[in-house]
Formats: structure tokens, C-alpha cells, sequence
């Protein structure tokens, strides 16, 4: 770690053999492990664990109280609300631990994806690119690209643009102007 091209408050703890990018903060509490990867200009906000073999991607905004285990890994731009959760086993028991990365399920969040406040993510679950995840919202399968989450279980509530702004049947943003078309993972800006 760079320490000198990154803040990393005094309280917080980030041990030897943790990797993070350029321009990062870490804030207040916070314990970024060995072997934990986060990318540049990333905000890590107050009281946050990022575990051994974790990977947090560039500009990710990690807001207070979340733990991002061994198996998440999130993409360039990512937004994880207050208090959100990740799992990583699924089905954990104390008197029988499942420890090591044999036994860790394999959670990726694309790019841009943000996902609100109190929302839990079951492991072994894939969220798309630019998805939205409504607060407090339970997600147990695969989120498409661009899809809009919301509710426990989480079902899918319309489509949002790169943006952020909700799309219509026409799959047109009517912020950016940006232009959408059905795809096997969800949606797909028609430019690229």
C-alpha cells in the first residue's frame, strides 16, 4: 500500500499486505485486511471491514457500516448504502465452520451498480452493471443489467439508465438521452 497517495484516518486499521489505490479514504474504524484489494479514488466511509480476498473496484463509494467478505467483488463505481449487507456462505453453521475460499460463494457487482441502504445480498448472486438495488431490499437471484430491485425477495420494478433516471417503454433516458435495447443480461446501451 501507497499510504502516501491514499488517507487513511488514524483510527482506522489497514494491515500490512492490503492493497489501495491512489486517491482513496479510508474513514473512522475501518479494518481493510491483507490480501484486500481496493481500486482508486474510492471512498471507504466510516466502520467498514473489507476481508482478506475481497476486491473493491475504482470510485466505489462504500458508505458506513458494511462488510464486504471474501467472494464479493465489486466493479468500477459501485455505491453500497449505509448498513448493507453481503453474505458469503450459504448455509453457515458454528459448530461445523465453512472456512476458506473452497467454501466462500462467488458474489460480482458490475460496474455502476448502487445498492441502497439496509438491502442484503445473498451470496453466490450476480448484480449487473448500472442495476439498482432499492433500500432494504433482499435480493436471492441474479439482478440484470440496468434492472430495478426492490422488495423482499427482491422483484424487478423497471429498468434505470447509466445515469440513474428510470426509463420508460421506450428505453430512452429522458435526463441523458441515452438509448437502450433488450440483452441477454438485461439492457444495453444501443451506442456500445
Amino acid at each position: 500500500m501507497a499510504e502516501e497517495k491514499c488517507f487513511v484516518h488514524g483510527s482506522a486499521c489497514v494491515d500490512e499486505g492490503a492493497e489501495i489505490g491512489e486517491g482513496t479514504k479510508v474513514w473512522h474504524f475501518c479494518h481493510i485486511s491483507a490480501g484486500a484489494q481496493v481500486g482508486k479514488g474510492c471512498t471507504i466511509g466510516q466502520n467498514v471491514f473489507i476481508a482478506p480476498g475481497a476486491k473493491v473496484g475504482d470510485y466505489c463509494k462504500i458508505q458506513n457500516n458494511v462488510s464486504v467478505y471474501e467472494g464479493v467483488e465489486l466493479g468500477d463505481y459501485v455505491f453500497c448504502g449505509p448498513s448493507m449487507v453481503f453474505t458469503n456462505v450459504m448455509r453457515p453453521r458454528c459448530k461445523y465452520p465453512q472456512r476458506g475460499s473452497e467454501f466462500y460463494a462467488h458474489t460480482p457487482v458490475g460496474e455502476g451498480a448502487s445498492i441502497g441502504a439496509n438491502a442484503t445480498i445473498v451470496c453466490g448472486h450476480r448484480i449487473g452493471r448500472h442495476a439498482f438495488v432499492a433500500a432494504g431490499s433482499v435480493v436471492t437471484k441474479d439482478v440484470p443489467d440496468h434492472a430495478v430491485m426492490m422488495g423482499n425477495p427482491a422483484r424487478q420494478h423497471g429498468w434505470a439508465c447509466e445515469c440513474g433516471a428510470p426509463l420508460d417503454e421506450s428505453l430512452v433516458c429522458p435526463r441523458c438521452g441515452r438509448a437502450y435495447r433488450e440483452a441477454p443480461h438485461g439492457l444495453e446501451c444501443k451506442e456500445g
